[in-house]
């Protein structure tokens, strides 16, 4: 039954934390005007963390006490409220001690949020401390309708004040304090105490004002959790590990990197209560690590993705296209040939595609040879040429085009009686491109020297980028063109590029030549940059020869003739001699980072979409190992599979609750609190009849095995968030809010009810102080030792509340599990009478 409660409570859980990672989008005005867009979350942490997160964790024990007296004809039970009690011992003592030791010797974890634990520490034992005093002093032996009522309402007493504290409300606003834009996006950062600056700045979120003086938003919102990593923040970060992982593992794909980079983020981002509580249930049971399956399931679904887009062409039609689309010819090459191919389909089959050629700039007759005919592609065949015949002149003149056209795809083929049919449908069908050009280049001319386009923008990631210098116009002669690489706001000398200078050298008939540049890669998230690429004036080698052996001589008229013609005919420099490039961060660099952030919510790991995935999850075994590296998945251990087989049953039935995706996770929230609240009920009657079997009475059964087994499944989730997470608040911190929560809404709800319905029929609500006093009495001092060691824990000489120094985490550890065991020890006693009580 404990099993069923913590697998119903971790779908329980799982709702909890898609509905406190909600996000909204607000607008920040910052100082010089600019607007930005970003996302906060719509529930306060400390907020959500004693509301939803603290019912969700104490959710068995608060509805064990309220089925209790509900059940029980509105009478006061020893079940649930001892359960809550010992619940809580348990939690402070024997959690909070396990936590202490875990830690790896040499670190420490200290609670970030101080102010918060001081608040939810105090409200603990203020609870326990209030449930004395309603049990004993103010009416003894009766609870009356105001008593459980203000027990109920110190609930949001207690949220409230919390609130503040992490808010920094009331008198913290007496300090002087004012906002401004920070530099990275999305964040307002919040100083006090510093002199005003002398101009004043404007802050607008969501249409609010916030101004320099200190004024609070006026709706109430107090910046964007500053305290938090903003999202500029967490995609350096992200970079920061990618590359990291790149020079640690330069064999493997970036399928894998994304699959490490993502269980690395989400092992080091800082997780709630209810993703702590949800890990631990489901490596207790069997269903694995959510970290790693979350990280090997992306990695999947991304190589699945790239598959099924190579797949997506339609495999039932033949595509008919040229490839490449575009060619390049000099006038006197005599003829140019074209490639025709055929993709998909089935190539059983004689598919056959007409063409015929088109003027551009370029003349049928003149220039080429008008060209038409038909294409035939035999069973087999993917591939066709087309041969496009080229005139020669000797007239000067620009570059000219011209075109090929694809038409009439068909697919031919032989009937009943042998005779050819051709099919125009769905069989087969024009690809794209579908037309060609060829450009005719002019051999009369030494050429016009030019870049392609006067900008090119470049990822950092290329490593070695080609630039293309055109000769248009002509390709007759050796030409020399001078380059060099100059300086922009991207510097040389291997910090952005490398510098480059030389000499391109054009053969005859050659049009085209490359110059390679170094770009260097240091894999910013954003960058923009830019240097420039220059060509010089273009040589002749013929041409300059000749200048320097014909300077002297007299030349004939013949002579001068030639030199007029070859003079016109010189190489020249064309529109675009500076190329300026760009270079930006990687695309596929900023992309994998961008992929990865919106990977990185943790609601999105322990979350569902559908009732397929449930029912999947449910019947899957899954390793449990907790390890750091996530290379290669495991296979379940023994132990998983064990577990596995004890809580299928659970598994199943608890698949039928609704996914989390449905309403934002409220249904799943409703249907779990219903389930939880019926196996509660049931464990209720099962512990009495325990008790009574082996001759316990029900305060001690439920302070022993009621709490522990309860309790079971919010250790482990304390002892892995003391491990993964930086500080002690998701370990410790909200184990005191929790005991608080577990006061006010189990016995404020149960015994307010019960009170209400004793005074409508003239009696009186009577609960007997005795035992439940003494246990509430002992544990009380017991918390009192507890939180001030942790407080005295946090000097330097040992660092932080958890983990430390050998000896002291030790004598720590052995100090709270002592505590219990007096706690369980006494409070036996006392049931018992061996021990007076109240």
């Amino acid at each position: 039954m404990f099993l069923g409660v913590s697998i119903i409570a971790d779908r329980f859980m799982a709702s909890i934390e898609v509905i406190t990672s909600q996000e909204r989008k607000i607008t920040i005005k910052k100082p010089n005007g600019e607007k930005i867009t970003t996302t906060v979350r719509v529930w306060n942490e400390t907020v959500s963390n004693l509301t939803l997160m603290a019912l969700g964790s104490s959710a068995p024990e608060i509805l064990l006490s309220v089925v209790e007296v509900c059940g029980h004809n509105f009478d006061a039970g020893e079940l649930g409220p001892n359960t809550i009690v010992g619940s809580a011992a348990f939690n402070m003592f024997v959690i909070i001690g396990l936590c202490v030791s875990v830690i790896p010797n040499g670190e420490t974890r200290k609670v970030k949020h101080l102010r918060v634990f001081f608040v939810t520490a105090t409200w603990s034992v203020f609870a326990y401390t209030w449930l004395y005093l309603i049990l004993a002093v103010f009416s003894p032996g009766v609870v009356e309708i105001w008593e459980g009522l203000l027990t109920l309402f110190f609930f949001p007493f207690c949220v409230g004040f919390a609130y503040v504290a992490d808010r920094r409300l009331l008198f913290y606003k007496y300090v002087y304090k004012r906002y401004r834009a920070g530099k990275q996006k999305g964040m307002i950062i919040e100083t006090e105490g510093e002199p005003e600056l002398p101009s004043k700045v404007d802050i607008e979120m969501d249409g609010k004002m916030l101004n320099s003086h200190g004024d609070e938003l006026l709706d109430g919102e107090a910046g964007c959790e500053g305290k938090e990593m903003d999202e500029e923040e967490v995609r350096r970060e992200l970079a920061r590990i990618l590359k990291e992982l790149k020079q640690k593992h330069p064999e493997k794909e970036m399928e894998q990197l994304m699959e490490l980079a993502n269980y690395q983020v989400l092992s080091q981002q800082q997780k709630s209560r209810a993703f702590y509580r949800c890990q631990a249930t489901r490596i207790m049971t069997g269903a694995g690590n959510v970290l790693k399956k979350h990280a090997a399931d992306q990695a999947k679904r991304a190589t699945q993705h790239d598959i099924c887009s190579e797949i997506s062409i339609n495999n039932f039609s033949s595509k008919v296209f040229f490839d490449p689309g575009n060619y390049q010819c000099l006038e006197n090459c005599g003829s140019v040939a074209l490639n025709v191919v055929r993709r998909g389909g089935d190539l059983t089959s004689t598919v056959c595609v007409d063409y015929r050629t088109e003027d551009g700039t370029a003349n049928a007759g003149s220039d080429y040879q008008l060209t038409e005919g038909t294409v035939v592609f035999k069973p087999g065949e993917t591939e066709k040429e087309i041969r496009i015949d080229i005139i020669d002149d000797d007239i000067f003149e620009e570059d000219e085009h011209f075109l090929v056209h694809l038409t009439n795809v068909r697919v031919i083929s032989v009937g009943a009686n042998d005779d050819r049919t051709n099919h125009t449908d769905s069989l087969a069908g024009l690809g794209l491109p579908y037309t060609a050009t060829v450009t005719i280049f002019d051999d009369d001319h030494a050429g016009i020297f030019t870049f392609e386009e006067p900008v090119v923008t470049v990822s950092e990631s290329v490593g070695v980028m080609e630039v293309k210098v055109t000769r248009n116009s002509g390709a007759r002669g050796v030409v020399v063109v001078p380059y060099k690489t100059i300086e922009g706001t991207a510097k040389g000398g291997g910090e952005d590029f490398e510098d480059t200078h030389g000499v391109l050298e054009f053969d005859n008939d050659e049009i085209v030549k490359t110059v390679r540049l170094g770009i260097v890669d240091d894999e910013e998230y954003e960058k923009n940059k830019n240097f420039f690429l220059e060509i010089g004036d273009p040589q002749l080698l013929e041409m300059s020869e000749r200048k320097d052996g014909m300077c002297d001589e007299v030349l004939t008229k013949k002579e001068k003739e030639e030199r007029r013609i070859a003079e016109m005919g010189r190489p020249t420099l064309g529109e675009h001699v500076r190329l300026e490039v760009i270079i930006e961060e990687s695309y596929e660099f900023k992309n994998t980072v961008d992929k990865l952030i919106k990977k990185t919510n943790l609601a999105l790991v322990i979350g569902t979409n559908s009732w397929r995935e449930q029912f999947v999850e449910a019947i899957t075994v899954s390793s449990g190992d907790d390890d750091d590296e996530c290379d290669e998945e495991k296979m379940p251990s023994c132990f998983d599979y064990v577990m596995h087989f004890l809580t299928v049953f659970w598994k199943l039935l608890f698949a039928f609750v609704p996914p989390t995706d449905y309403w934002n996770g409220w249904a799943c929230f409703v249907v779990s609190i219903f389930v939880i609240g019926l196996l509660t009920a049931i464990i209720g009657d099962l512990a009495s009849h325990f008790g009574c079997t082996v001759g316990l009475k029900d305060s001690v059964t439920a302070v022993v095995f009621v709490a522990l087994g309860t309790s079971v499944p919010d250790t482990f989730a304390s002892k892995v968030a003391a491990i993964q997470d930086q500080y002690a608040d998701a370990s410790i911190g909200n184990v005191t809010g929790s005991n608080a929560v577990n006061v006010f809404l189990g016995i404020g709800v149960a015994w307010s009810i019960a009170a209400i319905y004793h005074y409508s029929k003239g009696e009186e609500f009577k609960v007997d102080p005795g035992t439940l006093a003494f246990s509430v009495t002992l544990f009380t001092i017991f918390a009192f030792i507890c939180i001030a060691v942790l407080i005295y824990r946090r000097r330097p000489a040992i660092g932080g509340e958890l983990g430390g120094p050998r000896i002291p985490k030790i004598l720590t550890s052995c100090l709270f599990f002592s505590l219990w065991l007096m706690y369980i020890i006494f409070s036996s006693l006392e049931a018992y009478c061996h021990i007076k009580g109240f």
